[in-house]
């Protein structure tokens, strides 16, 4: 099921965004995003040349705001549940940026990012939620997860993904892990 840090289940595109976690690190952290590029636009491969630093800067005029960024994730989950694989889970991908969680600074080092494909805030698509459900118990065999939260749990007031639309409560029933896996509700 994984090699060096890939996981057979997802497709690999290998990203060059990523680095060495420090030595010692325990990953214990799955961290949960949202992204669509444009904004609220599905299905194009914007994210995959984002994460890839093939992006065409001036294909959309949003792109601009974003131009240079050098950003990636673990996983990608699309809407139809489709999972791409950037960065070895065993590498650091550059997903948080600033964030704190349970006293730990730099989420990136101990963490797992996985972004769905969507908006902050907007409801998320069931393939996706199968599919997240089929990958956090993969992750949980290979690495020590303690946690699942959201990139706005370790960044709040900077980042608001994956948002209200995200089913927390259905992912905690599906998964059967114990409440203190998750964010606090409310």
């Amino acid at each position: 099921m994984w090699r060096d840090g890939w996981w057979s289940g997802a497709r690999a595109v290998p990203s060059p965004n990523f680095g060495p976690r420090p030595a010692g690190t325990c990953i214990d952290l799955a961290l949960i995003h949202s992204i669509s590029l444009p904004p609220g636009q599905y299905g194009g491969d914007e994210i995959e040349r984002l994460f890839t630093n093939t992006l065409d800067w001036d294909a959309h005029p949003y792109f601009q705001g974003i131009r240079g960024l050098k950003v990636s994730a673990h996983f990608l989950i699309r809407r139809t549940g489709e999972p791409l694989q950037f960065v070895s889970c065993d590498q650091r991908a550059w997903h948080a940026g600033r964030s704190a969680w349970q006293g730990r600074e730099g989420c990136n080092d101990f963490s797992i990012g996985i972004e769905l494909e969507g908006l902050e805030g907007e409801t998320f698509e069931q393939a996706q939620y199968d599919t997240l459900a089929g990958l956090l118990p993969a992750l949980a065999a290979a690495y020590p997860l303690q946690g699942v939260v959201g990139h706005e749990h370790v960044a709040p007031g900077r980042k608001q993904d994956p948002g209200p639309g995200f089913d927390w409560a259905a992912l905690r029933v599906r998964l059967g892990w114990p409440v203190s896996c998750f964010p606090a509700a409310g």
